[in-house]
Order: C-alpha cells, then sequence, then structure tokens
C-alpha cells in the first residue's frame, strides 16, 4: 500500500457526507511520523484545498528534549508555509488516571480549546493504530462501542475531530516520508513497555504477524463489525432519546424509568457522547441506573467521574461537564464571542436586533461577573425591581447553574443575566442583542 496527497483529499471530502464542510484544517501536530506526514500532504499543492490550515503543538512538558520538539514542529510547519501555534499543558499525573490518560486528556483539552466554530482537528491515527485500540479495548471490557474501536469522524468542542488516515499503513506513511524527504520526532515515551498501547504495540501485534501477518486489517474489519452494531445502538438511542425530550443534556427521569435498564445505560452513553462528555466506568453508569434514578423527587442526588456529572432534579436528570465553581470575571464589547470557559458556552453580541442593549450601555463597556447574592435587576417589560434570587427560583433555574451564570455589568449597574433578561434601563429597541451559546441546561 501506498500513500498519497491525492487518497488524503478523497478521504477527507468522504467524511463530508458526516459533518459540514470544515473551516479551517486543524492539525494535533506532535512532530512525529503520522502528523508530520499528514501535514505535509495537506499542504501540498497536490492536495490543492483553499480550506485554512493550522498546525496545533501541544507541550506536555513530560520529557527533557519537550522544547526542542516544539522548535522542530515550527521550522517544520515554516517549511511547508502553514500556520503553527504551540501551547504547553499541565498534566495531572496525581489524577488516578495513569499517565498516557492523564496527558491524553490535558492534550484534547487544550486542542478544543484552540477550535473554532466548524474547523475540524485532524489527528494522524492510522491502521495499526486502530487495532492497538480495538485489543486495548477487549482487554478493558468495552462494549461494540469500545470494540469499534477509533471513529473516523465525530463531534469534537465547536468542531469536528477527523481522522483521515485510519485505513493506512504505516508502512505507507513511511514510504511517504522517505520519498519527501520528512525528518520526524521519535518520543522515547513510545517504546516504555510499562504503559499499556507500548506493550501492545512492541510485544503483542508483533507476535500475532508472525502467525496472521495481516492482523491489523483483520482487526480492523472486526472494528468495522463491531461500528455497525454501535449504529444500530446508537439509532435505537436516538429513537429513545427523542422519547426524553430531545435533549441529551436534560432527560425525562419518569419517561426514562420506563425504559429496560440496558437501555437506561445505552441511551445515556448515547447522551454523553453527543455531549462530547466522558464515558463512566461501568460501576459509575450502574450507580446512575440503580441508585439515581430511582431517588426521591425531593432529592438532589449526583454521580461525577472526571470530566463529567449526572444529576437529578425535579423531574429530569441533567448531564453535565464538570463546571468551573466560580465564572471568572472578564471583559467584553460587542465583537465577535466572549468565552465563558469549560462546559458554559459563549456569549455572543448581535447589533441591531429587534430587543437589546442600548448603543450607551454597549459603548460603555461591559464586564462579566459572578453572582455574589444580593443582586436585583427590573427586566425589560416588567414594571417592578425583583431579586436576582427570586426572579431565578420563579424561573425554575437549576440550583448548581444559580451562581455560575454570566450577569453583564456596565459600570456597577446589572444590564443583562445571560440571555435571560435584560435591564429595563439598559434595553432599546434596537439593540445589541446577547446570546448564550452552547450554554449548560439551565430548567
Amino acid at each position: 500500500m501506498t500513500f498519497d496527497a491525492a487518497q488524503l483529499r478523497q478521504r477527507l471530502a468522504g467524511l463530508e457526507s458526516s459533518a459540514a464542510s470544515p473551516a479551517r484544517y486543524v492539525i494535533a501536530f506532535s512532530g512525529g511520523l503520522d502528523s508530520s506526514v499528514l501535514a505535509h500532504a495537506l499542504a501540498s499543492a497536490e492536495f490543492a484545498s483553499p480550506v485554512p490550515i493550522v498546525a496545533i503543538h501541544i507541550d506536555h512538558g513530560l520529557h527533557p528534549d519537550a522544547a526542542d520538539w516544539a522548535q522542530h514542529c515550527a521550522a517544520f510547519a515554516a517549511s511547508i508555509g502553514i500556520e503553527f501555534r504551540s501551547r504547553q499543558v499541565t498534566v495531572q499525573l496525581e489524577s488516578g488516571q495513569g499517565p498516557e490518560a492523564a496527558a491524553r486528556e490535558a492534550r484534547y483539552a487544550a486542542l478544543c480549546a484552540e477550535l473554532e466554530y466548524g474547523d475540524w482537528l485532524l489527528s494522524g491515527h492510522h491502521r495499526e493504530d486502530q487495532a492497538e485500540t480495538l485489543l486495548l479495548n477487549l482487554v478493558r471490557g468495552s462494549g461494540p462501542a469500545g470494540i469499534a474501536g477509533i471513529g473516523a469522524i465525530r463531534r469534537f468542542g465547536p468542531g469536528w475531530l477527523a481522522r483521515p488516515l485510519l485505513g493506512i499503513d504505516r508502512d505507507a506513511l513511511v514510504g511517504y516520508a522517505k520519498r519527501h524527504d520528512i525528518a520526524w520526532v521519535e518520543d522515547p515515551s513510545n517504546r516504555d513497555r510499562r504503559f499499556d498501547r507500548n506493550f501492545l504495540r512492541h510485544d503483542v501485534l508483533p507476535r500475532l504477524r508472525t502467525r496472521w501477518p495481516d492482523i491489523a486489517a483483520r482487526l480492523q474489519r472486526s472494528a468495522g463489525h463491531a461500528g455497525e452494531a454501535a449504529m444500530l445502538l446508537a439509532d435505537l438511542a436516538e429513537i429513545d432519546l427523542g422519547r426524553l425530550g430531545g435533549d441529551p443534556a436534560r432527560l425525562d427521569a419518569d419517561a426514562l424509568a420506563t425504559l429496560s435498564k440496558p437501555r437506561q445505560r445505552n441511551v445515556i452513553r448515547y447522551a454523553l457522547r453527543r455531549l462530547g462528555l466522558p464515558t463512566p466506568t461501568a460501576i459509575q453508569l450502574e450507580r446512575v441506573v440503580e441508585e439515581l434514578l430511582p431517588a426521591r423527587s425531593d432529592a438532589q442526588p449526583e454521580v461525577s467521574w472526571p470530566g463529567a456529572t449526572i444529576r437529578r432534579y425535579r423531574g429530569a436528570v441533567y448531564l453535565l461537564s464538570e463546571l468551573p465553581e466560580v465564572l471568572p470575571a472578564s471583559r467584553c464589547n460587542d465583537a465577535g464571542l466572549l468565552r465563558l470557559g469549560q462546559g458554559l458556552g459563549v456569549l455572543e453580541f448581535e447589533k441591531n436586533a429587534p430587543l437589546g442593549l442600548s448603543d450607551a450601555v454597549m459603548a460603555a463597556g461591559l464586564q462579566v461577573r459572578r453572582r455574589e447574592g444580593g443582586e436585583e435587576i427590573r427586566p425589560a417589560g416588567d414594571a417592578h425591581t425583583r431579586k436576582l434570587k427570586k426572579l431565578l427560583q420563579d424561573a425554575g433555574v437549576v440550583p448548581w447553574m444559580r451562581d455560575r451564570l454570566p450577569l453583564l455589568y456596565a459600570g456597577d449597574r446589572l444590564v443583562a443575566v445571560g440571555d435571560l433578561w435584560i435591564a429595563a434601563e439598559a434595553a432599546s429597541e434596537p439593540g445589541t442583542a446577547v446570546h448564550w451559546r452552547d450554554r449548560p441546561a439551565l430548567y
């Protein structure tokens, strides 16, 4: 098997049937063989795409040569004429996940933060990576979705995560690199057999190849069969989700209780994937089904794991990212988007909306603050000033979001509460509307 830029163009075009056309190609660029070949082919004249390209290098700071690798990546990106960024992350080695998982979580969180709406994050995973992932998930006792291995494309943050090299052998990538004189970084940690994936890569798969030389292709076929089964389960979950209200972040608790336990687990896993949240362990998911769902209606039980929480409040089950304890104060103006932090979405400002903040308020400048207690506001169209606490209670905003709402201030005046209320004295027709995109479930 050989690989060239024309194949890459064909594979990416095929993935567009599952996703919107890319606004940008953002390469997860480690400087290794896979991402170097991917970047080179993408930037080549043979690929010839008008889509902007940017390479993002994540420096985990776990190796003494990390700075040299970042410099190599910057020089390589410059040599092929693409934009380059390097970002340092802190890996939480004491998180209990293990160094591989902790580094992966830090890496993908940083990459997600670099994405803009409509971007495609491109990863260089190839056929052997797929084989390793399938074996690893089998050892971990994964279900059909895990045995399906690495997906070719899925939602990721504000865009998509695509892996166009999944069907390509590593040897084909090596051949491409040699034809084009590409030098790549070799991370010595990839040879450390203490890590499960490296043990499979260096000890298990080579032994399997002595018996079945095409083992990677065989495992890829098995992953494909499991992927079909996972698609059928996803279809069933989509049907069940519609019966539960249609919002993956908020499930009707009574309707969920009418499903069999396997279908409860299936739709919860599906909803978490739709939201881009990490999947719980089997024990954690069992706690949701056996403890959280049957809880008293006046209780507020929750089950948490790194990166996600499931809560029950009144008649609903809420699937949430791990929200920050407080909303960081930040300034904004009437241009572009203001990111509120992981799991809190963004504020978007629309000029000349039928109703919105007045030009005078916008000219004064806005500041986003967190709720501290005692705030008052007279919403547009209301004759009386009301305590924000009472407004939130009457509106049925869930308790854990009441202190995480973005409050917009002009000086010392509270002029808007997210996109829920605008202060009457700050409103005008037309005006600048506030839209809270990708916000967590509030009700």
